[in-house]
């Protein structure tokens, strides 16, 4: 029988130019939370298609020395993966900064080295859905796809901003819309009432990086919408239909309107499943939206402990109690309730966030966890959370495990699931 052992990657690094390489002789290391060490066997896999490698500038690769037995700093730069959609980072590349090191882009940055011919990465699979995975789709498709939308409904101003997005910043949800296929984008809500250290549609000049993605500049009408949730309906036999975009604010701020469309949308035989992606801070509007025919909302997290979310989350005029509320109310009202949980190794996997989760499951009985990653330069997002306090990681796959033992009805996955 072959051995199913996983290698032991080494470690890669950067030169100045940009070439990458594996050392002869270290290993890699991770960082979780304030804790290096070498990846954990079962959190690890080869580095999945659509993945991206990053050179760190102000960043120097950090290896292990079996040898010496402890770590080395070399003076060539660290490197990291950006994980391909559906896929969890374990641990964080380990590095050690300069003091004017620039801060990152709003991705995540997993530890990756290199072992039997192959890159591995820190990360695990959590969702097999296709959904962003455009391998075999010729991009000339996805321009055509998004200028048939153009010409069917050249006066929508929402198709208009939608094909824009395949056409240019390439948004996975703009470009599946493109396609007719999976998950229909519909951002609504030009505000915001919260200011996330993490926002990708907003960010002032002093956060020192740039928002990836541009705020939506208009309110869309609800035929605007409609009419795209009834084309994409007429092309996609499993339909999802979500608010709550990159490019926007915080939808629930127009809950009204929300409501308007889906109400007529069903009102006309709509089919499919309706989800709001929400920082849950108007549990207010939460009958009203099942009432219209909302099916399912998600409510991003970061921590399920009231100071560890609001330092991130930084919210403007409601509360944690109110995210809580949210969660509580929807599951009362019969909607699906799912959490959008920004994972980041060292942080998310401790006791304490582990109690809250549980407890929050326990009061306000959520159904599903998208373990998605939290995007930011991990050493800021470790300054954040260090005032609130963290016991040693207990890893990812552990996290998982005991997270489902103490609330066995919970699933987990990475995309908003369909719900029939």
């Amino acid at each position: 029988m072959p051995s199913k052992k996983k290698p032991q990657p080494r470690m890669l690094f950067a030169s100045p130019d940009g070439e990458i390489f594996d050392h002869p002789d270290l290993l890699l290391m991770v960082r979780r939370g304030d804790e290096f060490g070498l990846p954990r066997p079962d959190e690890i896999m080869p580095l999945p298609d659509e993945s991206e490698f990053f050179m760190l500038p102000g960043r120097h690769a950090m290896g292990y020395s079996q040898e010496d037995g402890r770590a080395e700093v070399m003076e060539e730069l660290a490197v990291a993966a950006f994980a391909c959609p559906a896929h969890t980072v374990t641990g964080v590349a380990a590095y050690e900064s300069d003091d004017d090191a620039p801060v990152l882009p709003l991705l995540s940055y997993a530890a990756i080295g290199y072992a039997n011919g192959k890159f591995w990465v820190c990360a695990k699979k959590v969702d097999e859905d296709k959904r962003q995975v455009f391998t075999h789709v010729p991009p000339d498709r996805i321009e055509a796809g998004a200028h048939e939308l153009l010409s069917e409904m050249p006066e929508n101003r929402l198709v208009n901003h939608l094909a824009g997005c395949a056409l240019t910043s390439g948004c996975p949800a703009a470009k599946n819309l493109a396609l007719g296929r999976f998950e229909c984008p519909l951002p609504t809500s030009q505000a915001c009432n919260a200011e996330c250290v993490g926002c990708i549609s907003y960010q002032p000049e002093e956060s020192g990086f740039p928002s990836p993605q541009c705020r939506i500049s208009f309110r869309p009408t609800a035929d605007e919408i409609v009419q795209i949730m009834r084309r994409h309906e007429s092309r996609e036999r499993r339909p999802i239909f979500s608010f709550g975009q990159g490019c926007e604010g915080e939808p629930l701020l127009e809950a009204e309107l929300i409501c308007e469309a889906i109400t007529q949308y069903r009102r006309e035989g709509g089919l499919g499943t309706v989800n709001v992606n929400t920082n849950g801070s108007r549990h207010q509007a939460m009958p009203a939206l099942k009432i219209a025919g909302v099916n399912s909302i998600r409510v991003s997290l970061n921590s399920a402990r009231k100071a560890p979310y609001e330092a991130y989350y930084r919210p403007k005029a409601y509360s944690f109690e109110d995210v809580r509320e949210t969660i509580c109310k929807a599951h009362d009202v019969g909607l699906f309730v799912s959490l959008n949980l920004l994972f980041f190794p060292g942080i998310t996997d401790t006791e304490e966030e582990f109690d809250a989760l549980v407890e929050l499951g326990e009061t306000c009985r959520y159904d599903f966890i998208q373990l998605r990653n939290l995007n930011l330069d991990p050493e800021l997002y470790l300054k954040l959370m260090e005032p609130f306090g963290h016991s040693p990681s207990m890893g990812f796959n552990n996290f998982k495990k005991r997270l489902k033992k103490a609330l066995p009805w919970i699933e987990y996955g990475y995309f908003n699931p369909y719900l029939g």
